[in-house]
């Protein structure tokens, strides 16, 4: 009888740097990756030359084979998949799977989440966390089915949210933590000792959601409150940014704004209006108080601190956000 080997033979399908960040630790583990399954490469830059994914710079590295389908239900992908014969497949921010594909490992095709599901199902767990004010997320592994973060869960793991987070921090910090929760989850399923729960039911209306970012969310609302505000902001820095259109004149800019903090205070400045001693002082009104702005970026411009932006402003008249 062939005594059955410690650790299991994964593949690992995943695009982004938070997903590269997972791979690297499981490699530093000690598990074998059979392959990488990754997005195509993209063009970028001024130059739109096509680059690699995080993921498949870090599969590259490691003499990882690399498979980037445009389609996951090409014959040919599903062919040279199969034939790597990996025994459970790990999936860390990537695309949603047709059937023929997370049926295929024999121990299951798991996947890492950045919430504590069944909250914040979606592209943007981490984002909307933060921005609807969130103290506590999480990271929650599943068993990938047929809707979209609906699987039944293996390893749940919360996470506190600091008043000083900002997307990026609490990015790094679920990496951190996501990287040992994949790999209790990947003994457990390979050891038979991780029993599958399925998700609390929840009536859709009540679910906090978190969909793909776009623009126009982006946009900061001064008729809010400042701690709203400044949510918002946390939750989009350092990408893809909140950001406001400054009026100067018969001059309009998009700025994004990197950081903030609020002030409450009674007032009776309109929303959106810049109130400055135009050193190192930038706040702009809004409902119940002022979003102190402390880094910000113009339009082809360096991201600059309250002060340095100042700097180009001084005597100019008044300023206001819209």
């Amino acid at each position: 009888m062939t005594k059955k080997k410690e650790k299991p033979e994964l593949v690992f399908m995943g695009t982004p740097g938070f997903a590269a960040g997972i791979l690297q630790e499981l490699l530093r583990l000690g598990y074998s990756i059979k392959g990488v399954v990754t997005a195509p490469d993209k063009p970028a830059g001024r130059g739109l030359v096509p680059q690699p994914s995080a993921v498949k710079t870090k599969a590259l590295e490691n003499k990882i084979p690399v498979l980037q389908p445009v389609s996951l239900k090409e014959s040919l992908f599903l062919d040279s998949l199969s034939q790597w014969d990996a025994s459970i497949f790990v999936v860390v921010a990537f695309r949603m799977l047709p059937e023929q594909v997370w049926k295929m490992p024999s121990h299951g095709c798991l996947n890492l989440h950045a919430s504590l599901l069944p909250e914040y199902r979606g592209a943007a767990p981490i984002n909307h966390a933060i921005i609807n004010g969130e103290r506590e997320t999480g990271l929650t592994t599943f068993l990938i089915d047929k809707q979209i973060d609906t699987g039944a869960i293996l390893l749940q793991q919360p996470i506190p949210i600091a008043q000083t987070d900002n997307a990026g921090t609490l990015q790094d910090k679920m990496m951190a933590a996501g990287a040992p929760l994949v790999a209790r989850t990947i003994d457990g399923l390979w050891q038979g000792t991780i029993k599958p729960v399925p998700q609390p039911f929840v009536a859709p209306g009540e679910l906090k959601q978190a969909p793909r970012l776009s623009r126009e969310p982006c946009r900061i609302d001064w008729s809010r409150e400042s701690g709203a505000i400044v949510n918002l902001i946390r939750g989009l820095s350092p990408y893809p940014c909140a950001f406001s259109t400054l009026k100067k004149g018969e001059t309009l800019m998009d700025i994004k704004v990197y950081e903030a903090r609020a002030e409450i205070a009674r007032h009776g400045d309109i929303p959106g209006k810049v109130v400055s001693d135009w050193k190192t002082t930038l706040k702009v009104a809004c409902r119940g108080g002022y979003v102190h702005l402390l880094e910000v970026q113009a339009p082809g411009k360096k991201r600059l601190s309250a002060g340095a932006f100042l700097a180009g402003f001084r005597n100019t008249g008044e300023l206001n956000f819209r």
